[in-house]
């Protein structure tokens, strides 16, 4: 699809304008000059005024950094203009970091500083040794998470290594606390080797009450979060994985409500088979799903499909139950759903035009999808992406806050399939009967009910499922308050 100017790529353009020879169309002619580059003027403030100088800065957006070059080019030649300044306001977002550590009670005398730390910390210390559950209360642990990455799949960059990671991380982070009021730290480790990732995250893990493992590249993801599963009395969250697969299926619950059909019923295909394919095919069948056919780059999956990975075999069982093969295009025609996470520009509008009438299409490639939206809507009755700039996007951070908010509420040691299913079905209940449309089968990220009631329904499912840290020592409740003052 053709690239529009986003707010990613938004600069201000410092610009001296001479009045003598720009004369009092100086301003118009700034911004038709944007304009007919093909950028997006958002803001002009005139920031200092002579009689015969106006010094302006001009806020665009473009389409990327190339396209910025050109946008200062293009206001450079307006007569009368001369270039000072150009920032790019995204790098200006990210100076010094986007989150920080501040305290939450004052330290303003001697004996605040002997109560915060010593001699008054040992007394607190000695109590943990006597009952280290105490953590949860008397510590930063029961609302601390921390977001772990080896920098091995960094959004769709792919490889980039530890500190590349950072600032994803950090957003991220920013993320929890925006949303959820969680307390995140960003973990990039320097390396990739999984007995040292996992390792690693065992020996930080006594800060925490939950490990959200972001951005590390399959198949390896897998094996790192089973094994902290396994050695972690925590959750343990894969958002590349569960976060999607939250999503994926609350859209397609609302999406399906659109179209009048049941989920048991529809033929569903699927596009990726790695970590977050494998994650939204387990949620789907755990949800009711029963006619899925998954294909990756080697063709659709099935028993029979020669060379098939270890990996791959418990997919083949549980899909495809006719055994079709092939590729992706052989078994599309007459499909009720396309859920993709695979790559992009691999079907036309035309191949969508095959599907079954009131099709659901989620093109979930990033930033481009499998196949152009605009174009697939011509066919499909609702359709979904990735992207910020179009309806229904899908995006993670409508359920991770929630999820963790939930977790950490009711000090939730693990995460099942169960609470993955609360979730989803608790962020599709959000939209509302009468705001329900092709357009809205997802709300927005900053709607506010959004986290609340996703954490909610997880909490409760991590009480049904007794999955609570047992005891609450001194009275506190499940989600670490306390019904009266308490003395250690």
């Amino acid at each position: 699809m053709a690239s529009v100017p986003s707010i990613s790529y938004s600069i201000t353009i410092r610009v001296d304008v001479d009045l003598r020879v720009a004369g009092g169309s100086a301003v118009s002619r700034l911004t038709r000059a944007v304009e007919e580059s093909g950028g997006v003027v958002t803001a002009l403030d005139v920031t200092a005024s002579e009689q015969e100088h106006l010094r302006i800065d001009v806020t665009c957006a473009a389409t990327d950094t190339e396209h910025a070059g050109l946008l200062t080019e293009a206001l450079a030649a307006v007569e009368g203009v001369t270039i000072g300044k150009v920032s790019d306001r995204t790098f200006l977002v990210h100076l010094g970091g986007k989150i920080e550590i501040n305290p939450k009670v004052p330290i303003r005398n001697r004996d605040d500083l002997s109560m915060i730390y010593t001699p008054g910390v040992a007394r607190v210390s000695l109590a943990l040794v006597e009952n280290p559950d105490d953590a949860r209360r008397l510590t930063i642990k029961r609302n601390t998470v921390a977001v772990v990455t080896d920098g091995s799949a960094v959004l769709g960059l792919g490889n980039l290594g530890a500190i590349p990671a950072l600032p994803v991380m950090e957003g991220k982070a920013a993320l929890f606390k925006r949303f959820a009021g969680i307390d995140a730290f960003p973990i990039c480790l320097d390396t990739q080797d999984v007995d040292e990732i996992v390792r690693t995250v065992e020996l930080i893990a006594p800060v925490f009450a939950g490990i959200n493992l972001e951005d590390i590249s399959a198949p390896r993801c897998f094996e790192i979060e089973r094994r902290l599963r396994a050695s972690l009395d925590i959750p343990v969250f894969h958002d590349d994985q569960h976060g999607t697969a939250i999503v994926v299926l609350a859209a397609l619950i609302n999406a399906l409500k659109v179209v009048g059909k049941d989920l048991p019923e529809v033929r569903i295909v699927l596009s990726g088979a790695g970590a977050a394919g494998m994650a939204i095919l387990d949620v789907l069948l755990a949800a009711g799903a029963r006619h899925v056919i998954a294909s990756d780059k080697d063709g659709v999956i099935h028993r029979a499909r020669p060379g098939l990975s270890p990996e791959l075999v418990p997919l083949a069982e549980r899909t495809n139950a006719d055994g079709r093969t092939g590729v992706l295009r052989d078994v599309l025609p007459g499909a009720d759903v396309f859920i993709g996470v695979s790559a992009p520009n691999i079907l036309t509008g035309d191949d969508i035009a095959t599907m079954a009438a009131g099709a659901v299409v989620f093109a979930l490639a990033n930033p481009v999808p499998e196949v152009d939206p605009v174009a697939a809507a011509e066919h499909a009755t609702v359709v979904a992406s990735g992207r910020s700039d179009l309806p229904n996007q899908i995006n993670n951070v409508l359920a991770f806050p929630g999820v963790f908010r939930g977790l950490l509420d009711a000090a939730s040691h693990t995460i099942t399939i169960e609470m993955l299913l609360a979730a989803a079905r608790a962020l599709a209940h959000v939209v509302t009967p009468d705001e329900l449309n092709a357009a809205y089968i997802v709300p927005s990220v900053f709607h506010p009910d959004v986290a609340s009631t996703v954490a909610a329904a997880v909490s409760k499912a991590v009480r049904d499922s007794g999955s609570s840290v047992a005891s609450f020592p001194d009275g506190a409740q499940p989600d670490g308050t306390f019904p009266e003052p308490t003395q250690v």
